[in-house]
Formats: C-alpha cells, sequence, structure tokens
C-alpha cells in the first residue's frame, strides 16, 4: 500500500526532525548556567551563523536523494555507488573550501548578525572551532541522502541520534566537567560530527560488502556524472539561497519595527518549524519514493505515491492548524513569559495557524520536484515567488506594519504552491513525468 510506504519511510524522518531542536536546549542550558550572559549570545549567534551557512549547503542531500532514488529504481548499482561517491568527493571539496575561506565567511557573517562587540567576539571563538566540522557535516549530508534514497529512513534517525547523543555528554564533559566555554560547545559539535561521519561511513560500507565489494567504477573518470550531480545541486542552491533570503529578510523587516515585534515574529516562527517537522518528514519520503518510481518507469505506481502523500501531508497540516488553534496561547505562554511579547504574538497568532494548509502543497510538490530531479522548476519558482510576490506585497503592504510582514510571507508561501503546482498539473495532465534521461533536471 503507497499509504503504507509513505509512512513507514516517514515517521524516522519526523523523529529525527524532533531531536534537533533538544540539542539547542542542552546548549542553551550548559552555557546559560556559565556566569557572563555573554557565552550564551556568542553560542546563540555562531550557531544561527553555522545554521545558514550549512542549510545553504543543504542541495548534497537533496540532490543526492533525487539521484539515488532514480538509479535504485532502474537497480543500478554502479550508479548508485558511483553517485555516493561522487557526492562525497564534492562535500570534501566545498567543505574543505570553507575550512580554508573561513576568515572572511565568518567575519561577513557575524558582521551581517550585528551582536554586540563582546557578543560577537565569543561568537568568533565558537566559529574558529565549528568550521572545522564541514567537510564531515557536508559528507553527512550526501550520506543521509543516499541512504534515504534507497528507502532507508531509518539511518536518518540513527545518525541524528548519534550525533546529538554525542554532542550533548561532550558538552557536558568540556563545559561543566572541564570548564571550557563557547570553545567547548564547538569543539563537542565538531568531535560528534566527525563520529557521526564514520558511522555513516561504516554503514555505506556495509552495504558494499552486501553488494559484495563490487567494484566501483567512474567516480573519477565520469565528468558526465559530475556534471549532472552539479547541474541538478547549483539549481538547489540558489532556489535554498532565496529561501534563506525570504526568511532573512523576514527577521530583518520585524526587527525594523522593534523588539517586541522580533521577539513576537521568532515565537510564531517556532510554529511554522513544528509544522515543517511532519511535513518535511512526508516530503522527504516522498523524494525517495518518487524518484524509486520514475528510475523503474512505473507511472502508475508515481501517481500512487503522489496520492498517497498528498493525503498524509494535509492530515499533518489539518492537524496542526488545529492544534495552534486550540492551544496556540499556551503554547505561546511556554515559549516567553514576557507579557509584551505574549501580547502581540497572540495578535498575528491567525497568520500561524493558517501557514500549515497554506503551505502544506509547497512542502509535497518540492519533495516530488526533487525526486525528479527537476531542480531547475523548483529554483526558477523560487525566485519568481521571492522577486513576483514576496517583495511586492510586502512593499504595497507596508502600512499595515506586521500584519503586512506576515502577509508577504503567506503570499510568498501560496506563491511558490500555486507556481510548482501548475508544473505539476501540466506535466501531469500531459502524461510527461517519465522525460528522456537527458532532461533530468527540466
Amino acid at each position: 500500500m503507497p499509504r503504507r510506504k509513505v509512512f513507514d519511510l516517514a515517521w524516522p524522518l519526523i523523529l529525527s526532525n524532533i531531536t534537533v531542536p533538544l540539542l539547542g536546549l542542552v546548549d542553551t542550558a550548559v552555557v546559560g548556567h556559565l556566569p557572563d550572559s555573554r557565552y550564551l549570545g556568542g553560542v546563540t549567534l555562531g550557531a544561527t551563523l553555522f545554521s545558514f551557512l550549512y542549510w545553504g549547503f543543504g542541495f548534497l542531500r537533496m540532490g543526492t536523494t533525487g539521484l539515488t532514488a532514480q538509479a535504485h529504481g532502474r537497480g543500478e548499482v554502479d550508479a548508485m555507488l558511483r553517485l555516493l561517491g561522487q557526492g562525497l568527493m564534492l562535500a570534501l571539496v566545498i567543505g574543505l573550501a570553507l575550512v580554508a575561506l573561513h576568515p572572511p565567511v565568518i567575519a561577513l557573517g557575524l558582521s551581517l548578525l550585528d551582536g554586540s562587540a563582546a557578543v560577537t567576539a565569543q561568537a568568533e571563538l565558537y566559529a574558529r572551532w565549528r568550521i572545522f566540522s564541514a567537510p564531515a557535516v557536508l559528507a553527512n549530508y550526501v550520506l543521509i541522502g543516499w541512504f534515504l534514497g534507497r528507502g532507508n529512513s531509518r539511518v536518518t534517525l540513527l545518525l541524528m541520534v548519534i550525533n546529538n547523543s554525542i554532542n550533548i555528554v561532550l558538552d557536558l564533559l568540556f563545559v561543566v566537567g572541564l570548564g571550557m566555554t563557547v570553545d567547548g560547545v564547538a569543539l563537542a559539535s565538531v568531535m560528534a560530527d566527525y563520529c557521526t561521519l564514520a558511522v555513516g561511513i561504516a554503514l555505506a560500507m556495509g552495504v558494499w560488502r552486501r553488494w559484495s565489494w563490487r567494484p566501483v567504477a567512474g567516480v573519477f573518470r565520469d565528468l558526465g556524472g559530475y556534471r549532472r550531480l552539479l547541474s541538478v545541486n547549483l539549481a538547489l542552491f540558489i532556489r535554498t539561497l532565496c529561501l534563506l533570503f525570504a526568511f532573512a529578510f523576514f527577521h530583518a523587516q520585524g526587527a525594523d519595527m522593534g523588539d517586541t515585534t522580533l521577539a513576537a515574529n521568532a515565537v510564531l516562527l517556532q510554529f511554522v518549524l513544528l509544522a515543517s517537522y511532519a511535513l518535511d518528514g512526508f516530503a522527504h519520503a516522498t523524494e525517495s519514493l518518487v524518484g524509486q518510481r520514475i528510475g523503474a518507469n512505473d507511472e502508475a505506481g508515481f501517481r500512487a505515491v503522489v496520492w498517497a502523500a498528498s493525503q498524509w501531508s494535509l492530515l499533518a497540516a489539518g492537524l496542526a492548524s488545529v492544534s495552534f488553534w486550540l492551544a496556540g496561547d499556551a503554547l505561546v505562554a511556554v515559549l516567553t513569559d514576557l507579557p509584551a511579547v505574549r501580547t502581540m504574538a497572540g495578535v498575528y497568532l491567525p497568520w500561524v495557524i493558517a501557514m500549515p494548509l497554506l503551505a502544506a502543497a509547497s512542502y509535497l510538490l518540492d519533495g516530488i520536484f526533487i525526486g525528479a530531479t527537476r531542480t531547475r522548476a523548483m529554483r526558477d519558482t523560487m525566485v519568481l515567488a521571492v522577486l513576483g510576490f514576496y517583495l511586492p506585497v510586502w512593499w504595497l503592504t507596508q502600512p499595515l506594519g506586521n500584519h503586512g510582514l506576515w502577509l508577504a510571507f503567506v503570499a510568498f508561501t501560496l506563491a511558490r504552491s500555486l507556481l510548482l503546482g501548475g508544473l505539476f498539473h501540466r506535466a501531469w495532465s500531459q502524461r510527461r513525468w517519465f522525460a528522456p534521461a537527458g532532461h533530468p533536471a527540466g
């Protein structure tokens, strides 16, 4: 049953998403008990910088998933091994480049985040350690994408649990046990990332051994494979930059309206993040199953997967919206005890209640297009959503203040859904989802 397959793939991904905030809570609790608030501010600022920096290279996970899923659907073991090797090579090159170029990258990033001098100094110390995790973080993206493309999402959960568990233990050891500060938190993350990479490589070697140590051909010589991988990933990179800009712009405009508005928006965006845990889980499951059906040239199976994933996504979005409607005020109270922030968050809560239902299609369509490796369409519609909808709506609704900002963000979300949805429907009705192999990213 397609519905069961989608759920079986999605639930480990949803759980792995939920583990992410746990580490942030431990980091905050450990550093928050140090004698000076600049340490907590430094970790917060530094972690924000690396969240944006590494998120920008998330295409390594997405591109690997789509291409591997299609190779898996075709039963091409050689292609799957070659994709893993080429993806890891690309991650290593990018990671080492980030390490080599880290002084200007860190300086620029911290200047944009605009913290106080004391906090920025601590964030810089954090960043000088954390940057050395870049090769491991990016390689882990490739490994997670590769296993997901093969339909094994439980590896993702395992790797996330290992990473966060090691990170938490080392946080406590370095900061509480050895008396380190932000450098201890950063070093814990670096070591956890490399330990996770070692486990991921070991798991991949186990798969290779089950394939009787099949020779890996063309990892270095197959330039066409690199071109295809870069074509898919470059489009995803531009798309991700646009998405990062959308969130950064939202935060910047909220900050211009005052600290209370900025804080209220930050609280409400946590609701969006909560909803995304489930929606992302089903979208990522869709990437794998859609890619496999396209690789197998199974149009009936493709349609069944899309229909099943649509049902799960709509159910998850509906449950999220109802939960926010019934318990939104209580959740705001859990996230902040500042009366002014609570009051303002309550004013704009209706936007967040509607958001899961309005955003569900964009998450699902992303999964379909990634699985089909039609990443240029994702890039083009994202650029159009930002330039043609988000920024114009914000400009026209500035007199509405923060309501106008939320309206622009909702318009951006709807535009993503409608633009990608239009392309999907056209290809669906004309039965053109199974494009010739030479046009994977169209």
